[in-house]
């Protein structure tokens, strides 16, 4: 398990250096983006280090995270619908849900499959597998758009408000509580594939 929050402090920090660079909003965008079909750490990480550094900004980086998110499970979405051979099955693979792939295929084509969804995008349920899967069963293009908009927007600004709202101290306690807050993330994802394998 060290070895593990060890790897995603590092990448935490390597997402969290974008913070103090010019392009910063691009790099906010494209991490969103890449986060929604294969990039293993949430985007929040940088809209929590651009909303400490700017608060006066915290709704504008989190409008923008939400764009690129949003932008990021089209393409998801995507690689579902026309690439699940080539790329969809490897992503996949590399988060270890075949197991539950077949319960997130049946929840979209359940009456709830909109709500999984929007679920999927607010929570840690890997939003990734939820757009790929999305595609994979030909969800109605429109509500999905939707339904990612409202997820990841409740998420996204949920996490700025709270900064504009506390400030810095929510970064630091970020910093200082870093490893256990890592595996509590690891342990909410394995909860999120347990509540698709037991709840749909």
């Amino acid at each position: 398990m060290k070895r593990i929050t060890d790897w995603l402090r590092g990448m935490y920090r390597w997402v969290e250096s974008f913070a103090e660079k010019p392009h910063a909003l691009w790099a906010l965008f494209l991490i969103a983006f890449a986060e929604s079909s294969f990039f293993p750490i949430p985007p929040d990480v940088l809209v929590i280090a651009l909303a400490v550094s700017f608060p006066s900004k915290s709704l504008k980086f989190a409008l923008v995270c939400t764009a690129g998110s949003v932008l990021g499970g089209v393409f998801g979405y995507y690689i579902g619908y026309a690439l699940m051979e080539s790329i969809g099955h490897p992503i996949i693979d590399m988060y270890n849900a075949q197991h539950y792939w077949l319960r997130v295929e049946e929840a979209y084509r359940s009456e709830l499959g909109v709500w999984f969804l929007v679920a999927a995008a607010f929570t840690p349920i890997p939003y990734k597998v939820a757009t790929i899967a999305a595609g994979a069963t030909q969800m109605p293009f429109l509500p999905f758009v939707i339904a990612s908009a409202l997820g990841r927007a409740g998420r996204f600004f949920l996490v700025a408000g709270l900064i504009w709202k506390f400030g810095p101290s929510i970064k630091t306690f970020i910093d200082k509580y870093f490893d256990k807050l890592s595996i509590a993330f690891i342990l909410l994802l394995v909860l999120g594939f347990i509540a698709v394998k037991y709840v749909f």
